[in-house]
């Protein structure tokens, strides 16, 4: 810290006592820190600690050098005030990195001030100073504890801004460990999240999302991870289940698509985000809606035969031959029955319900299904097979095997 004069030195008032009045208050510093030093202890409960413990000596050594500070001031228009003011700006920065308000530092100064205060009365008397300067000495004191509060002030913020990106940095290695795959032990991550300042959920859920072009990125609670940047953002939104329902809408409005991975334990993260991001996928094919938010759970079938494409391509042919050689019109009008049909657990009523069609229209696609599929409709072991096939030709279709829209 530069050595050279304060510039504000020039105004304080204490320039304008006789630099002499100094001399008969040196031998009494100690005494009035040590009083200064009793009642913040009495006042302050977090500053009450063991004279000899290293915290003890230290508010002691403060102390007195604040008040030698002040008394070294008087008379003398040079002054350099970097000293002291240092020492309350590193005072109030530690007050920060240990996660304190300045409440208790501000009393803290308000105290040595008034026992200050008290002193200069009794030495007014004691040494015949005149009111006037009594009262440049009082004058000075207020100015004087002023400028050590704004540099403890100036310590803490500055302390609080470093803390604040040193926080960040973990928060971004949290987050990265957390989808990591093969995924990282609980241990890895609880301690990552104490550096952090984040509570290991129960449980989490990521969300993959597309950003609307040009958007801006939203405030998210404290409690979320994001990774914006990312050629694939997502962000991680802890108790998905529970409070973190509520606050997930806001998370993501104004992006362009959103899917919600399935709920897992913080260490299947990765596990989580690998099914968002392929639910977000079908979403932008046009295979999901993506109005809003989607749940993958809501859409297991869409996703499982998503993972099984090829596979499923080849089984059309192999499983449904007599049903994929029929024209393109007929075809997607009795698959989207069957299917339905099925859906609606073989309800011929609530089929026509949902298709927008008589319940005989229904029957009758039935029956012609059974002349062109055989016994594979009615086998229950090829039940599942089935509908799964179904629902790849009706809903994951790209379009060139049938001539209607979805």
């Amino acid at each position: 810290m530069s050595r050279s004069a304060d510039p504000a030195a020039a105004d304080f008032p204490l320039r304008g006592v006789p630099a002499g009045l100094a001399e008969p208050l040196r031998p009494y510093l100690r005494a009035a820190a040590i009083e200064m030093v009793g009642e913040i202890e009495g006042l302050v409960p977090e500053y009450a600690r063991p004279p000899e413990s290293r915290y003890g000596r230290r508010m002691r050594w403060a102390v007195e050098q604040t008040v030698r500070q002040f008394v070294d001031a008087i008379g003398r228009p040079d002054i350099d005030w970097g000293t002291v003011t240092g020492i309350f700006a590193d005072i109030g920065a530690y007050e920060a990195r240990k996660g304190r308000s300045l409440d208790g530092l501000q009393t803290a100064i308000r105290v040595g001030g008034q026992v200050a205060c008290r002193r200069f009365i009794k030495d007014a008397r004691r040494l015949g100073w005149s009111l006037e300067v009594l009262g440049k000495i009082t004058e000075s004191l207020f100015v004087f504890l002023e400028r050590i509060a704004a540099a403890a002030g100036q310590g803490y913020a500055r302390a609080q801004g470093e803390l604040a990106g040193e926080r960040e940095r973990f928060r971004r290695r949290l987050r990265d460990l957390l989808v990591m795959d093969p995924p990282a032990s609980d241990a890895a991550i609880g301690e990552l999240a104490g550096e952090a300042g984040w509570q290991v959920p129960r449980t989490l859920a990521v969300v993959a999302f597309r950003p609307a072009p040009g958007g801006a990125v939203p405030v998210l609670p404290p409690a979320f991870l994001a990774d914006w940047d990312a050629a694939d953002p997502y962000l991680i939104c802890p108790d998905p289940d529970g409070p973190g329902r509520d606050r997930l809408p806001a998370a993501v409005q104004g992006t362009r698509a959103a899917a919600i991975g399935p709920t897992v334990p913080p260490a299947r993260a990765a596990l989580s985000l690998r099914w968002a991001r392929r639910g977000l996928a079908l979403i932008e094919r046009g295979a999901l809606p993506g109005k809003e938010p989607l749940r993958c759970l809501d859409h297991l079938p869409a996703l499982v035969a998503a993972q099984s494409e090829e596979l499923l391509d080849v089984a059309l042919g192999a499983r449904l031959g007599p049903l994929m050689e029929l024209a393109p019109h007929r075809r997607d009008a009795l698959t989207r029955t069957l299917l339905t049909y099925m859906e609606c657990r073989d309800n011929a009523v609530a089929a026509a319900e949902r298709l927008l069609v008589h319940e005989q229209t229904v029957r009758y696609r039935i029956r012609r299904l059974e002349e062109v599929l055989g016994g594979a409709m009615l086998d229950p072991d090829r039940r599942i097979e089935l509908l799964l096939l179904l629902h790849h030709l009706v809903r994951m279709d790209s379009g060139d095997r049938r001539l209607s829209p979805a």
